[in-house]
């Protein structure tokens, strides 16, 4: 009997530390919303944001992280799919756009409750954190391109705790997630779920607002799309190891940048995008856990810019409501181009001939735009589908390396 008492007892210790203060109030007061995320682009041809497989890469996510289901009955996503259904939809959704981890952060001097809904016009939301309601029509081929398309996402009971120390959820072995945890932002608790930010991702079929293309190895053209300029870029390049980086600053609408020769250091450049970040808008601790986040996709082999978001474009491409609405709010995300060089093709061919998986492997989720453009430029039909089978075991290898939860 005691013993039965004793659990009882600790179990409704455990869930009033869960339930949201209940002097918690509607006025927001003080409250400063603060959020960064990334829009991951590939360069084609021509320059501008091309289609590929978004999702086709590393979750690098929790197992707890809900995902979407798409089934045609259903208003209201939930986190039904199948471990074998939720890898089939990820290998076969195409895209122009990966939003990767928009995360909200929260601070206010008394407890409050909010609601908050993002809506994603011309996109699909792919995973979040807490407990969330989300709905979207059922997604085929080009579905999400109509102009009729409408996603959104909202937490409706939102509880700002700040001093609370919740217990935040914990999954088996490493992630990135956690590190986006380390700031002074207030803990959250939403559908009886505890955490330090509200989390998203999706995939988008969208205009960004530049575009890259190489000259050869030894330049790349910027062309800024939008009616605002750019506040702040990254040109950077790492071959097999070797890196190196120019700071473009503020960008007119069009600029040649010479590549970037080697040296520098990944630390230091980490540096300058802190910097970067604070500038736009985000507090320090906030910068750090951004490129912690991004510690190891950011510096990976291959082409890249890394560019400010204007934040009008951010406010059109995601709408952000928050009731009652905050004094302030900072939305700071990185836009992020892959460009495909010469070098890139050569190497990712020099491969394929000798069948180098490892090789391969290092170009992760961006083979597969690579191997389309070396495709697209060779008219030999058993060549083509050497290629093919080559790259398509080199990818099916990579994904089962860097997939936990599927």
């Amino acid at each position: 009997m005691l013993t039965r008492i004793a659990c009882l007892l600790a179990l409704l210790i455990v869930r009033a530390d869960e339930r949201p203060s209940p002097v918690a109030s509607r006025d927001p007061g003080d409250l400063t919303v603060h959020e960064w995320g990334t829009f991951t682009t590939v360069a084609g041809q021509d320059g501008l944001a091309t289609d590929w497989l978004p999702l086709g890469g590393p979750t690098d996510l929790p197992c707890f992280v809900e995902h979407f289901q798409n089934r045609r009955d259903a208003k209201i996503v939930l986190n039904q799919l199948t471990p074998v259904d939720y890898a089939t939809a990820r290998a076969n959704l195409w895209g122009r756009v990966r939003m990767e981890t928009p995360v909200l952060y929260f601070y206010s001097s008394r407890p409050t409750t909010v609601s908050v809904r993002v809506q994603f016009p011309h996109g699909l939301m792919t995973e979040w954190y807490p407990r969330a309601s989300v709905a979207q029509p059922f997604v085929d081929k080009d579905s999400y391109r109509s102009a009729r398309w409408a996603s959104w996402i909202a937490w409706p009971n939102v509880a700002i705790s700040p001093g609370a120390s919740p217990r935040f959820p914990a999954g088996e072995g490493e992630s990135h997630y956690y590190v986006a945890r380390n700031t002074d932002a207030a803990p959250l608790t939403v559908n009886g779920q505890s955490e330090r930010f509200l989390f998203y991702r999706g995939v988008g079929f969208f205009d960004v607002p530049m575009s890259t293309m190489a000259l050869g190895d030894t330049a790349v053209r910027i062309h800024t799309l939008g009616r605002d300029e750019l506040q702040g870029a990254v040109l950077f390049w790492n071959r097999h190891g070797v890196v190196g980086y120019r700071v473009l600053g503020a960008l007119p609408n069009d600029t040649v940048v010479a590549a970037p020769k080697s040296g520098g250091t990944v630390a230091e450049l980490r540096r300058e995008i802190e910097r970067m970040l604070v500038k736009g808008g985000l507090y320090q601790r906030e910068a750090t856990a951004m490129v912690d986040s991004w510690r190891d996709s950011w510096f990976e082999e291959g082409t890249r810019v890394l560019y400010l978001v204007p934040p009008r474009h951010v406010d059109q491409i995601l709408p952000l409501t928050i009731t009652p609405a905050p004094k302030v709010v900072a939305r700071v995300f990185v836009g992020r181009m892959e460009v495909i060089t010469p070098a890139t093709e050569q190497s990712v061919v020099r491969a394929i001939a000798n069948r180098d998986g490892s090789e391969l492997e290092r170009y992760g989720r961006f083979l597969g735009p690579i191997a389309d453009r070396i495709v697209a430029s060779n008219s030999n039909a058993i060549d083509r589908q050497r290629i093919d089978d080559v790259t398509r075991t080199a990818f099916t290898s990579y994904l089962r390396r860097v997939s936990s939860c599927e």
